[in-house]
């Protein structure tokens, strides 16, 4: 993993550190982040004009590679390119070429062949998003839809400008991140974004069985109970529980999960009165995240999605006209 890390820092940023690529927050500093908020800002204004267009990728093509099923993250980046005047095209990989035994990179070869700008990429497997960017054509720019227990960093990124929207300033904030941190590749962006805007304090709530090794050496408090973990912060994040994670025997069941870890309006209330609650999404109910709560006045969820669509659109727009300059 740290080698993934390391060799998509080197990859997605030019020589005059600018985005090349976007793989992971790893690597980022904190004004390229701002950079892309405050791009990202703009671009919600296009969403709420009668005509959602900017021309600036007119021309360009954007690819969604998705190797793993999505909805959320495939659609976003799809309305996000083609509010940029993008042609887009969508890859059914269960009924590709790659399942009639053509190798990934034949696949790619045969993409450019198509004039490809933009790769989007989801895979289950962790660096794969890397693998694509250190071989596709060099006119080429690979963007990270998620990439195994890696990286999922325009998810980070559209949080980050979902709490900037509701909270003064990143630095006074303490943010509780809950559920499966061993697996989730959203906590470890979240985490690396979380740390490069000079957060206050980050707590990380769940049951040992889904908390990495060392986990204290990121500079996060642990808790082990849910009420004790939310108590006075500012910002929720619920983490999406994995229904294979059953199946390893991390944890007994949905039921017990929820009676320890579920967020309910009772469990709430020992966040600040003015907390808000975050989910990546898909949301599993009564698993997760009480309705009451996932609907209530306090949740973000649906912004979040909104949000999302602008951050892509800032990526992209960021890493083109880094290319043409």
């Amino acid at each position: 993993m740290i080698e993934i890390m390391n060799k998509s820092q080197l990859l997605q940023l030019d020589n005059h550190g600018r985005l090349r690529h976007f793989l992971t927050i790893e690597g980022l500093n904190a004004p390229l982040i701002q950079s892309l908020l405050d791009k990202a800002e703009g671009f919600l204004d296009i969403s709420r004009q009668p005509i959602k267009k900017s021309s600036l990728l007119q021309g360009k093509t954007v690819t969604n590679l998705f190797f793993e099923p999505s909805t959320r993250t495939r659609t976003t980046f799809e309305l996000a390119a083609k509010r940029l005047s993008a042609d887009v095209m969508n890859i059914n990989i269960a009924t590709s070429s790659t399942t009639k035994g053509e190798s990934l990179l034949d696949t790619l070869r045969n993409l450019e062949a198509m004039h490809t700008d933009i790769f989007v990429v989801r895979h289950d497997q962790s660096g794969a998003a890397h693998f694509i960017a250190e071989y596709v054509d060099k006119n080429v720019a690979v963007i990270n839809g998620g990439d195994g227990r890696h990286a999922h960093p325009t998810q980070a990124i559209l949080d980050m400008l979902t709490i900037r929207q509701h909270k003064s300033s990143f630095e006074n904030l303490r943010v509780a991140i809950v559920g499966d941190i061993l697996h989730s590749r959203v906590a470890r962006s979240e985490l690396q974004a979380l740390q490069l805007l000079g957060v206050g304090e980050i707590h990380v709530i769940a049951p040992k069985t889904l908390l990495p090794r060392f986990i204290e050496q990121y500079g996060v408090k642990v808790f082990y109970d849910l009420s004790e973990g939310l108590r006075d912060v500012d910002v929720v994040m619920m983490l999406r529980l994995q229904k294979e994670r059953m199946l390893s025997a991390l944890l007994p069941n949905e039921q017990e999960y929820y009676r320890c870890y579920g967020l309910t309006e009772e469990r709430l209330a020992c966040a600040k009165p003015d907390a808000i609650v975050m989910h990546p999404g898909p949301i599993n109910r009564h698993v997760e995240i009480a309705p009451s709560v996932a609907d209530g006045k306090q949740s973000v969820i649906l912004q979040q999605v909104s949000n999302g669509i602008a951050v892509r659109m800032a990526v992209m727009a960021m890493i083109m006209e880094n290319r043409s300059s």
